[in-house]
């Protein structure tokens, strides 16, 4: 198939996965006639407490810190509490302003399958009574589209309701704000316009903190791979969740194996346990030794990694979200999301989007696992000439 008719097909595809299916249709009818039901408001109603709710992953959260911090520095008197997933209570509770982590296994962002179609509606209701029970005076729903988090503010009575007006999350708000396609950390400011008022975005800081005891176990780990703590490291992160991400094997050896000797530095392969057989066969196709960190860290070990490296290098992911906020300079790949929304926050100089030109990206479908990958090139379009011309110059730009 030629890359005209690819595109033409691509873009095809890409409008029946994001149309709505007619079971979510009825679904919609049915929540909407159900927002109208009265609900009152909880009887524990603290005004200057407010829950933050956030259902997503590694990546997502991180961007949030530079809203929450414009959020205590401009509302000192504010008890923040933030209800994330399990998978993402070790990240929000490392920011100093969130005063109370809440957690729970958000339908449709859990890895355990739903018991029935009952399920999610039942734990709307629990999780509503115990939040009646703290008494909010104030519910930010920091996904755009989690019409299931602005649900469950309105049946925990709390009175004041603010998220983005799309059409399935505004019958749950009191504040719907219209959504503007701009980076993610800029969307979740302008939630907060009642409290924060316009911040410069170079104002809007995104930092991780890194704590002594993270720094210990990574030069110690490093040690044990015969690392000096003197001996410059840079990483690289090659899996992330969805295979369509991906970038080429071949290509990260190469780039691997060349920036191991223009940067006089050791490669260094991050990854969760699962992404272990990648790293692998990456490091399998290399001439140079490498190390292999793979399963070994947690988040805030990663982070202290990421802190002593020179550069790090991967496929859009949350670790490389994770790198930028520790300050490190970082090389990212993007495929079909949207770098316009999703890329790096920080310097461009520092923080480098590599992207294909074919015309279908960004398509927004991080998941194409029922179609032949060979029709989405996207990310491996990127030469390795780009990657390694892109190393160069965000470590040069430090």
């Amino acid at each position: 198939m030629d890359r005209e008719a690819l595109v033409i097909r691509n873009q095809a595809m890409t409008e029946a996965f994001h149309s709505t299916p007619l079971k979510h249709q009825a679904r919609r009818a049915l929540l909407r006639m159900a927002s109208h039901f009265p609900i009152p408001n909880g009887r524990r109603t603290h005004t200057d407490r407010i829950l933050l709710i956030r259902p997503d992953h590694l990546g997502d959260v991180l961007l949030t810190a530079p809203a929450i911090h414009a959020l205590k520095s401009a509302n000192p008197q504010l008890e923040i509490h933030a209800l994330v997933g399990p998978w993402s209570a070790d990240v929000m509770a490392n920011f100093p302003e969130v005063d109370l982590v809440l957690t729970l296994p958000f339908p449709g962002f859990s890895r355990t399958a739903k018991e029935n179609l009952r399920s999610p509606y039942q734990l709307a209701v629990s999780t509503a009574a115990h939040l009646r029970r703290i008494g909010y005076g104030c519910a930010i729903i920091m996904r755009p589209d989690h019409w299931w988090g602005a649900l469950v503010a309105q049946l925990a009575g709390i009175p004041t309701r603010i998220g983005y007006d799309l059409t399935d999350v505004t019958p749950y708000l009191t504040e719907a704000v219209p959504f503007t396609h701009e980076h993610a950390v800029l969307q979740n400011v302008r939630l907060l316009h009642k409290w924060v008022k316009s911040p410069q975005p170079e104002h809007l800081v995104n930092d991780y903190l890194v704590h002594e005891n993270d720094r210990a176990y990574v030069n110690g780990y490093l040690s044990t791979w015969g690392v000096p703590h003197a001996k410059p490291i840079f990483c690289i992160h090659p899996g992330t969740g969805t295979a369509v991400k991906h970038w080429t094997e071949a290509g990260w050896a190469q780039v691997a194996d060349i920036l191991t000797e223009q940067l006089n530095a050791q490669v260094v392969f991050t990854g969760s346990e699962k992404e272990l057989a990648l790293v692998r066969r990456i490091i399998g196709n290399m001439k140079q030794p490498a190390v292999i960190t793979a399963g070994d860290t947690g988040v805030g070990q990663l982070a202290a990694l990421f802190r002593r490296a020179k550069v790090v290098l991967g496929p859009d992911s949350g670790p490389l979200h994770l790198a930028a906020a520790v300050q490190t300079p970082t090389v990212t790949l993007f495929g079909p999301a949207d770098p316009v929304e999703f890329g790096p926050w920080g310097s461009p100089q520092k923080h480098m989007v590599l992207t294909s030109d074919i015309g279908c990206r960004p398509c927004r479908v991080i998941d194409w696992s029922g179609d032949d990958l060979s029709y989405h090139p996207c990310v491996r379009e990127i030469t390795v000439a780009r990657v390694l011309d892109a190393a160069r110059r965000v470590v040069q730009s430090t």
